[in-house]
């Protein structure tokens, strides 16, 4: 696999993460609207179980196929790919910690 293979790979990798973050995110964000109040047990329990879905789901994202390829043989391609996994989604991370910088105003109540 060239290297310009993994970066595209890895990119599309991360992406799918910041996806899956933002679909979370507007779940949590507007539950109470979507589903209502939540008494009782129900509450910590459905949010346990999307902790470990989420895990489960990012974890297979960014660890799955460098982990395969370790395991195949190809060990230098798997951490390159985990290398350029974790830099795409820092990337998209300082992005999005600049994209609230600059619209702040817009969601910080004061």
């Amino acid at each position: 696999m060239n290297k310009i293979k993994l970066i595209w790979q890895s990119l599309v990798y991360s992406l799918g993460v910041a996806v899956y973050v933002l679909a979370v995110s507007f779940l949590i964000t507007n539950g109470e609207k979507l589903f209502g109040q939540i008494n009782g047990i129900w509450g910590p329990t459905l949010m346990l179980m999307l902790l470990c879905l989420s895990a489960a789901i990012v974890g297979s994202l960014i660890f799955g196929r460098p982990a395969y390829l370790i395991v195949t043989g190809e060990k230098q391609q798997g951490i390159k790919l985990l290398l350029f996994n974790l830099l795409w989604l820092a990337i998209i991370t300082i992005l999005a910690f600049a994209s609230f910088a600059l619209f702040a105003p817009n969601y910080v109540r004061h």
